[in-house]
């Protein structure tokens, strides 16, 4: 049924909007900017910070006090003023009570220039500090490997909160106590660390000032690089190339993979490499474990590996599913693998004198890099992680001027790439990606439509069907994807019960998949009303995708270099040995208290 529209003016602009529209949105449609703190549009609408406070009046009787614009529905006839003196005065004063018991050093600040906070005191023209409360009590959680929490910096806007209990429906943050003593934590003053926290950082996504950010590894990286003794080695997510020329101006949805290149070689790295390189090993391993599963009656549904936020989900809330998920490291531990064997060896480097790096849209991969089974032979895979955001800080540290940099290719051995690797970053594409390479495999055939639409797009779940010839006779090989935890947690459910049947299962940790990753840069809460973030990073992948010369895994020739080199095979010993993995139930235990309830 279609939704009826009403009649609104807003500082004596007439719109017309959805009855269901809030004031808020309707300003918005009316190219009136209201400012907010704590709004995140379906996520977060509690009318916490008072921000975003208007006069109206419907029928000709004004509203009384001023009303809350994100939480105000239009009702035909309304007119509103945002304008007015009052307004800007209410406004002024209750962002300036935010301020007063706000940790104020801005300009050492990891949000300075992109804290929400900072820019509204800007847009409303507050140059001295009125009021001096009582700042919170200092708590700085930095025990976890991803996320640091600092109490300091907290305004209470609730949009962590309700990420992670709406988004992914972990609620490992609350409000704690009543009053002047509220505050955002997890329960009884535990550290993120000894909670169910999965690291997917979407708390960081959201959060509006640096309360909440992830856990850097610049200064590490510098030191390494600085390092004549070390040979520092990097690679970079398919995901990092959609979302890092926003730091630098480029519009969002636009890859900036060449220059990316480029500024790393010129921060010093010894070897740039690419993670779709191993994306493309991911799909060679994983394809054929598919395979073998079901000619041999194996655990069905198989369901992916690649994303550790769904790892430790899964080992926490799920680990019954244990043995349906696939064996395969992720591309980001199988490349750190790969490089300290294979890699050193060809180029005769001590692995003992590699410094493995990876710069990931996504803070669980610090968590990732850190389990005590990424090793081979006593050599981590992976040494540091940095973000989307770190690397970005890195290239503004060395002074790059971003938009003039040449473009660049990754190095040999382990830089060619498919544009199967490249849309792992997506929500989809690991099944698009293995789908292209089991049809070839299965049917013996180079198959040329390689565009399997039904399993893209940002829906939270999404199903197909693909027909394969497997054991002699045509199966219907149902495949499923899924994004968030919250989700996901519906999927793994319904399979459990028996009311879905799928053979195979991808899930992403996080909403619209890497592109989406809590390591990717910053966008506020209005950016967020003008666009649909995850799509349009999701489509710089596919536009390369569609560049690229080759567009299956099989048919990258450095990969098949390595396997005929040193795996020999897909899901070989020595493969099984640096590529693959174990996973275990998770028991969560909360010892580490960090501040007092």
């Amino acid at each position: 049924m279609a939704k009826k529209n009403v009649n609104v003016t807003i500082n004596g602009i007439q719109v017309q909007v959805p009855e269901d529209y809030t004031v808020l949105l309707a300003a918005r449609e009316a190219g009136i900017d209201i400012p907010t703190l704590c709004y995140l549009k379906d996520i977060n609408e509690v009318a916490a910070c008072r921000l975003c406070v208007c006069e109206a009046e419907v029928n000709g009787r004004p509203m009384r006090n001023l009303p809350i614009s994100c939480v105000l529905k239009v009702e035909d006839g309304m007119v509103v003023r945002t304008d007015t003196e009052r307004v800007r005065k209410a406004v002024k004063m209750n962002l300036e009570l935010i301020l007063a018991n706000h940790n104020r050093e801005c300009l050492t600040c990891t949000r300075n220039q992109t804290c929400e906070l900072q820019k509204l005191c800007y847009e409303m023209g507050i140059d001295m500090e009125r009021f001096d409360g009582e700042t919170r009590t200092v708590c700085y959680d930095d025990l976890s490997p991803s996320i640091v929490r600092d109490s300091t910096k907290c305004v209470l806007c609730g949009r962590c909160v309700s990420a992670c209990s709406k988004l992914q429906n972990l609620s490992v943050l609350e409000f704690v106590n009543r009053g002047v003593n509220t505050k955002v934590a997890p329960g009884f003053g535990y550290s993120i660390k000894d909670t169910d926290c999965i690291y997917c950082g979407q708390c960081i996504n959201v959060c509006p000032v640096a309360a909440i950010k992830e856990k850097e590894h610049i200064k590490q990286v510098w030191a390494a690089i600085q390092d004549p003794q070390k040979h520092v080695v990097v690679q970079t997510a398919p995901a990092v190339r959609a979302a890092l020329g926003e730091r630098f101006g480029v519009p969002m949805g636009e890859a900036v993979t060449g220059k990316m290149v480029s500024a790393l070689k010129r921060l010093g790295f010894d070897r740039v490499f690419d993670t779709n390189f191993s994306a493309d090993l991911t799909i060679m391993e994983e394809g054929y474990e598919f395979i073998n599963r079901v000619k041999n009656n194996g655990t069905l549904p198989m369901i992916t590996s690649c994303s550790p936020g769904w790892i430790r989900y899964c080992e926490e809330f799920y680990p019954e599913f244990i043995p349906n998920l696939s064996t395969c490291k992720s591309p980001q531990q199988m490349f750190g693998a790969v490089v300290k064997s294979y890699y050193a060896k060809k180029e005769g480097i001590d692995p003992k004198d590699i410094v493995s790096v990876s710069i990931m849209p996504c803070t669980a991969k610090k968590a990732e890099c850190a389990r005590p089974e990424m090793q081979v032979d006593g050599y981590r895979d992976v040494d540091y992680v940095l973000t989307t955001r770190e690397l970005a800080k890195m290239i503004t540290e060395a002074r790059i001027i971003f938009d003039r940099l040449p473009e660049a290719k990754p190095d040999p051995i382990l830089g060619e790439y498919t544009g199967a690797g490249v849309i792992f970053g997506a929500t989809g594409g690991v099944m698009e990606a293995a789908l292209r390479t089991v049809a070839d495999v299965l049917t013996g055939n180079d198959l040329q439509d390689v565009d399997y639409e039904a399993v893209r797009g940002i829906e939270s779940f999404k199903q197909a069907s693909v027909t394969l010839p497997i054991g002699g006779e045509d199966v219907e090989v149902r495949v499923g994807i899924v994004s968030s935890t919250g989700a996901a947690e519906k999927v793994l459910n319904e399979i459990a019960a028996g009311k879905l049947q799928l053979h195979f299962l991808e899930v992403m940790g996080c909403p619209g998949g890497c592109v989406h990753g809590g390591g990717q840069p910053h966008v506020s809460a209005k950016e967020r009303l003008d666009r649909e973030v995850r799509a349009e990073r999701a489509k710089a992948l596919y536009s390369e995708d569609k560049r690229m010369p080759h567009r299956k895994s099989h048919e990258n020739q450095e990969v098949m270099n390595l396997y005929e080199e040193f795996f020999k095979e897909p899901n070989s010993p020595i493969s099984h040995k640096y590529l693959h993995t174990h996973y275990a139930e998770r028991f969560i235990y909360m010892p580490d208290v960090v501040e007092r309830v």
